[in-house]
């Protein structure tokens, strides 16, 4: 099946998350990626969190559909190697800090210079500019930045995180989106590469919502609200009588209605006052102790299925478990299954978003340190000669 972004041909040079996620992304719909890793030790995240035989299961799912090459941009020969490739490729990715492209004589400049079509995307804690700029920037410093972290988590306790890193898959995903925009932009239009600069506190920021107009027009801070969403209402986590947690969303207006009703609250329900989300959020605490007085008398699978029969928006908090079991992942094909090169079968998160015509594929599974160093730089016209030189020095293995 013809992928949408065969033929493209994207140069990897960042590690661990968001760079790596961009172009992930890239690779489930066709594009070719040659991920250049450090010899010897490669790509840091082979070796986060739950290894099997040395690597990381996590490693198994980002790399997917990539080629390693391994190359030392510490020496000139290898910065060289990197020139060399820049020359045929369509996009290049890079996620160091801001100025060690440029100390390698790898800027933008330089770069565009050497192919007037590159497409470069630079993705760094604070972008590239600014008085932040050389400051280093992980996901979590990232997310705290943006006004993310002040908000999760319960009034005056530590502020909690997500236990993933948001910050950098979704600088990952507004990387991937400027790419596709970008040679949207040359190749439909005629137009030439370009840079693309991706901050990943912008990238978090970018995703809060009414949290900068709120502050602006009314002077409000908006706090941390537990399992609540402040200024909707009802919409919460209620303690069921086995000790799970349901989830209900019933803050539309018909929804809300159905939802008294069903738990014997007509008042409630035919109150004027109610009828409109900015009375209710008025008495949201209120609500909320009349759904949470009713849930705790309930177990969770009954709460399920009565606000199902009445299409009122609910569900329960899942573990990595439920989500392995669940039918319907399975029935959308959400998870697949890659077998490593040890041999181990992994399941992941399969190719998201979904097209109907073009819906990407996982082609190989990740790679090797270095599996692909020989036969990427024989495609590029090295000699047999050149690589045994080239690895004798230290600069590709």
């Amino acid at each position: 099946m013809h992928q949408i972004l065969s033929g493209i041909r994207v140069l990897e040079l960042g590690q661990l998350i968001a760079g790596p996620f961009a172009a992930k992304t890239l690779a489930d719909f066709g594009a070719e990626i040659i991920k250049v890793e450090s010899p010897h030790e490669g790509d840091s995240l082979r070796k986060w969190r739950m290894l099997h035989e040395g690597t990381s299961v996590w490693w198994q799912a980002q790399s997917r559909n990539k080629q390693s090459i391994c190359i030392d941009l510490r020496q000139p020969e290898g910065q060289d190697i990197v020139r060399r490739l820049v020359q045929e490729a369509d996009v290049l990715i890079e996620n160091f800090r801001p100025g060690t492209m440029e100390k390698w004589g790898m800027g933008w400049d330089a770069l565009y210079a050497l192919n007037p079509k590159l497409i470069m995307l630079r993705v760094s804690g604070y972008g590239q500019d600014g008085p932040r700029r050389d400051e280093p920037g992980f996901a979590a410093i990232a997310e705290a930045t943006a006004g993310l972290r002040y908000l999760t988590g319960h009034p005056g306790q530590v502020p909690a995180r997500a236990g993933l890193s948001l910050g950098d898959t979704i600088a990952g995903l507004h990387g991937a989106l400027g790419v596709l925009l970008a040679l949207y932009e040359r190749d439909a239009r005629g137009g030439q590469g370009q840079m693309i600069d991706v901050a990943l506190y912008e990238a978090v920021f970018n995703l809060t919502e009414s949290l900068l107009p709120e502050y602006h027009v009314f002077g409000a801070i908006r706090q941390p609200a537990g399992g609540a969403l402040p200024g909707i209402a009802p919409s919460n986590a209620y303690r069921c009588s086995d000790g799970q947690y349901v989830l209900i969303a019933a803050n539309g207006d018909s929804l809300f209605k159905r939802l008294m009703e069903l738990i014997g609250r007509a008042d409630l329900a035919n109150d004027p006052d109610l009828a409109r989300n900015d009375g209710r959020v008025k008495r949201a605490e209120e609500i909320d102790q009349i759904i949470g007085e009713w849930s705790k008398q309930r177990t969770l699978e009954d709460i399920l299925s009565a606000l199902q029969s009445i299409a009122v928006p609910a569900g329960r908090i899942y573990t990595a478990k439920d989500i392995a079991e669940d039918p319907h992942y399975r029935a959308r094909g959400v998870i697949e299954t890659i077998e490593s090169a040890e041999g181990l079968k992994v399941e992941m998160p399969g190719i998201i978003p979904k097209l109907s015509k073009n819906p990407g594929e996982i082609r190989h599974r990740a790679p090797t340190l270095g599996e692909h160093t020989e036969s990427i730089l024989k495609q590029y016209g090295f000699t047999v000669e050149q690589i045994r030189t080239l690895k004798d020095a230290g600069v590709i293995q």
